[in-house]
């Protein structure tokens, strides 16, 4: 399946100013299909060399006793009987099994500048935190990580506009070309394009489950694969996490992001979860599972924003699953509650909000929400170009009853209504109208500086 992350794969390859590359990203998100199956295969044909550190035991030992680039180099071609030099690939998987991989980087970086160098795993961040905090340790024994001496990207689940590329290429680039040229799309082309974020919802990101829903044309396989991956998400926990407290805690919390959501303040409530608890009960594990990349997390701002945006404080916040299928699926809604006649009246708001707050982290944006008086409020607030850009998010056709009181505090760019409308700018109002299939484009645009109407 293509990704939009190959992008950037292509331009660091092609940098002048390469570096060794980190690939960040959740489990199960296609960092190793990306980065070997596609790239590699496309860029380096036979020219690569691919090490996977969770089984390759005597490798693993090796790099885990030398971050010495050239002996590790050495070490590589003569295991696998290749040369390796500024035209061989070489890629490290599941890095996380061996974090001193990462410490050598720097090294490859001073002395092998010119051999590209890829680093991938699941839960790299998490067990470089241990290693550099680990307690009984000198300080010249713990990890240090390669500050400057490399390149990183972030791999995400599937966007929407990714999954309806792969899905419908055709209706992709209808839709694509008519963000681009600012033109609501036909009437019935915009209901087969609201039917595909529908389907989205239900299917989520995760490319196993979207390349069974593509190949098998079965929603129920996709859910079934969802399941599993939801299940294995919950035992990553165990692995990686020190005290049998924090683990508890952190399923805990996973599992109980929708409730959270489905509440009317939709703010972060530790009681809801653990009784008498506090929100620094939970610190450690939202800290988990936000570098984990499974939850990302929305700030509170109030009354007058000033930019650069900064949290009010770190008591008020929200919390969204990382993938949009696994949210739907931890909700425990009926499948068919997306593709059904009466989806409108079932599926509630925050399907929507969490849908739209993966658009927006996919394209690197901070979250941010805006409460005003009387419960006003607006679902995310972007900064882009130094300027403001309130989003507010609607299942429906409801008008924005919160930006008036939004401007008497604030100066803003125009306001961006994310709904099933087609597309509409009323000048009036300031008060720009896409559907949800544009928000992906619409987040890259901001994302650049370069939103226009």
């Amino acid at each position: 399946m293509e990704r939009m992350a190959l992008q950037k794969l292509t331009d660091w390859n092609h940098s002048k100013c390469r570096k060794p590359l980190i690939v960040w990203g959740a489990r199960q998100v296609g960092k190793t299909y990306l980065v070997l199956e596609i790239f590699a295969k496309t860029h380096y044909k036979n020219n690569y060399i691919y090490v996977d550190c969770k089984k390759e035991d005597e490798v693993r030992e090796f790099c885990s006793q030398t971050a010495n680039a050239e002996k590790i180099i050495e070490y590589i071609s003569l295991r696998k009987g290749k040369q390796i030099n500024e035209r061989t690939l070489l890629i490290f998987d599941e890095v996380q099994e061996c974090p001193n991989i990462i410490s050598s980087l720097k090294y490859f970086c001073q002395d092998f500048r010119e051999n590209p160098v890829i680093a991938t795993g699941s839960m790299v961040r998490i067990r470089l935190q241990r290693e550099t905090h680990k307690r009984g340790s000198r300080d010249n024994d713990k990890f240090l990580f390669p500050v400057g001496k490399i390149n990183q990207i972030t791999v995400y689940p599937m966007t929407f506009d990714e999954f309806l590329m792969n899905s419908n290429e055709m209706l992709y680039n209808a839709v694509k070309k008519a963000y681009k040229t600012r033109q609501p799309l036909d009437s019935r082309i915009h209901e087969l394009a609201m039917e595909q974020v529908y389907k989205y919802l239900l299917v989520g990101g995760m490319p196993e489950a979207v390349e069974a829903y593509i190949e098998e044309g079965s929603l129920l396989e996709a859910r079934e694969i969802l399941k599993v991956l939801y299940d294995n998400y919950l035992s990553d926990m165990e692995l990686y996490q020190a005290s049998r407290e924090a683990v508890l805690r952190s399923r805990a919390l996973f599992q109980n992001i929708y409730r959270e959501l489905n509440k009317e303040s939709k703010n972060f409530s530790p009681g809801l979860i653990e009784e008498k608890s506090k929100t620094r009960d939970f610190a450690t594990s939202i800290q988990w599972l936000t570098m984990a990349h499974v939850i990302n997390q929305s700030f509170q701002l109030k009354e007058h924003i000033t930019m650069p945006l900064m949290p009010d404080n770190d008591s008020n916040f929200r919390l969204f699953l990382a993938d949009i299928g696994m949210f739907s699926y931890q909700s425990g809604i009926n499948a068919a509650s997306f593709i059904s006649g009466e989806r409108e009246n079932t599926l509630s708001g925050i399907f929507f909000e969490n849908f739209v707050a993966n658009e927006l982290i996919a394209k690197e944006h901070k979250l941010f929400y805006w409460r005003g008086k009387a419960s006003c409020e607006l679902e995310f607030i972007i900064e882009s170009n130094n300027k403001l850009y309130p989003i507010d998010v609607k299942k429906g056709r409801g008008t924005l009853n919160s930006l008036e009181k939004f401007s008497n505090h604030n100066r803003f760019e125009y306001a961006i209504k994310v709904s099933k409308n087609n597309y509409g700018y009323d000048q009036g109002k300031k008060l720009l109208t896409i559907p949800f299939y544009f928000i992906p484009f619409a987040a890259k645009d901001l994302a650049d500086g370069t939103m226009g109407i």
